[in-house]
């Protein structure tokens, strides 16, 4: 199992100290269109923070997350059933060497359990699929910004027009909370939960990269520049730049009902992979 835990920590510290380059490319983008002062002052600390993380090798953000995993794994792994300990271990591990701040609480104490894991944490999700890879995507969830996720059960006549109302309303009532320029995951279907499953997965694409449906990649889109005629800007003190990217994933629904989850990311779009061969071999990635 060791084997398996080196590189899952190495993913944790990548995904926590250094900001993926699609990410810091729209980010220097928003900087230079921007036309707002405060907003530039804004973004450009955020820049150099970034700087900081990957030249010091520290975490980004003092706010390392929850520590949060999209497993997808091939059935035919002969490491399947490692998997779920060793991210256990890693994120114990991560806690202290990378360091990252303890973020798992009792829900009845408030004890804190001092490395990240407690009932039910890490979260993970998993998705069993053919072959014998096993791919780890590493998602580190900061609580501001999760605070800001929500779920609404819409009714069908509402239909697309209910959505995008429902993202707008909420961003503009989360403000600065967030930390904004954010990045918004939306679910579709499905069910209340899955929804939100849909919306935090989507959160795992690139800066820019579409919804392989062009309808879907239109609606994305639309609610990008939506967001952004806002004016909440870098941090909630105004400008242009509201959300860097809107992400939506969608599945069939039910006739009576239609779920949309939100999932909100913050500017330190936080994430890195690994891909584990059925003979040990790790590939690592952002």
């Amino acid at each position: 199992m060791e084997a398996l835990v080196h590189p899952i920590v190495e993913a944790i510290k990548l995904a926590v100290t250094r900001i993926p380059d699609d990410t810091v490319s729209a980010l220097r983008r928003a900087y230079e269109s921007e036309e707002s002062k405060v907003a530039r002052f804004n973004l450009g600390n955020i820049l150099m923070a970034i700087e900081i993380g990957r030249d010091r090798s520290i975490p980004v953000c003092q706010d390392t997350g929850t520590m949060t995993f999209f497993v997808r794994a091939g059935v035919e792994s002969p490491h399947l059933g490692k998997i779920e300990a060793a991210v256990l271990e890693a994120v114990k591990k991560a806690t202290i060497e990378v360091p990252l701040r303890p973020n798992s609480v009792d829900v009845l104490t408030g004890r804190n359990s001092g490395d990240n894991t407690g009932k039910e944490v890490p979260i993970i999700h998993w998705e069993l699929t053919r072959g014998d890879e096993v791919e780890v995507a590493v998602f580190p969830k900061g609580g501001g910004s999760e605070n800001c996720s929500a779920l609404a059960m819409l009714t069908p006549a509402e239909g697309w027009e209910g959505v995008k109302r429902f993202v707008l309303e909420r961003v503009m009532e989360c403000g600065g909370k967030p930390c904004p320029p954010v990045v918004l995951g939306v679910g579709v279907g499905g069910s209340a939960d899955h929804s939100l499953k849909l919306a935090k997965k989507a959160l795992l694409r690139r800066i820019g990269e579409r919804n392989s449906d062009d309808r879907i990649a239109e609606l994305e889109e639309e609610l990008l520049e939506e967001v952004n005629s806002l004016g909440i800007g870098p941090m909630g003190m105004g400008g242009k730049t509201t959300a860097l990217d809107v992400k939506i994933e969608v599945a069939h629904r039910h006739p009576a009902s239609f779920p949309v989850g939100l999932a909100v990311q913050c500017w330190a779009n936080r994430r890195a992979f690994i891909r584990i061969k059925a003979d040990g071999r790790v590939e690592l990635w952002q």
